[in-house]
């Protein structure tokens, strides 16, 4: 990585932790959902570092993603689980290491890993997968991120609880150019019900 990349990669981070500041100190969420969307959206379009390859920033006009629907929130308790570990090839990162440190229940929905990164930066990781991943219309094939808080992905921590909003769903970065390849959603992350809230499939091709 030379100076300018390093410098573009570390600004694309900070800006994103800005925005989900801003998300943590509203008491709005569906209106910290439309600024945080405005604001990813700006950062695709225009920044030095955004994933969309070339070809795709002519004429963006957004990442797709039905209406906010409250229903797809939840701030649930963190519990125990049995540890897991999972070492994850990735195409920038090396093997990225994850041990399972807890799961969440979402209601009806089923349960989700909660993985902790351990390697350096550490955080907390949260992806999912449901049953519309990689059907046309439905969301990326690999499975969407909820929670990444090494790289400021973080809707509320309170004590023991977690702030779990769908909507807020995002796909990786591999979703967008084929050269990346990302931690994806392992079994305990995969959810048996459609998800119709969140990032859709931006690209079909891939």
């Amino acid at each position: 990585m030379d100076l300018v990349t390093a410098l573009d990669v570390a600004d694309w981070r900070r800006r994103t932790h800005a925005l989900y500041e801003a998300v943590r100190e509203s008491r709005m969420p569906e209106g910290a959902w439309k600024e945080w969307r405005a604001g990813r959206d700006a950062m695709f379009r225009d920044h030095p570092a955004s994933p969309l390859q070339a070809e795709d920033r002519d004429g963006f006009a957004g990442l797709v993603f039905p209406d906010y629907d409250p229903a797809w929130r939840f701030e649930t308790l963190v519990e125990e689980a049995e540890p897991a570990h999972l070492d994850v090839p990735t195409g920038t990162d090396g093997v990225v290491p994850f041990d399972r440190v807890g799961v969440v229940r979402l209601g009806d929905l089923g349960t989700l890993d909660v993985w902790w990164l351990s390697s350096y930066g550490n955080g907390l990781f949260i992806p999912v997968k449901d049953a519309s991943a990689g059907r046309p219309g439905g969301t990326y094939g690999g499975g969407r991120y909820l929670i990444d808080t090494g790289k400021g992905a973080d809707l509320g921590l309170r004590g023991r609880d977690v702030v779990i909003d769908l909507n807020f769903a995002y796909n990786p970065s591999c979703a967008y150019d084929p050269e990346w390849a990302c931690p994806l959603a392992p079994p305990g992350n995969t959810l048996r019900v459609e998800v119709p809230v969140g990032e859709r499939v931006f690209n079909t091709d891939y």
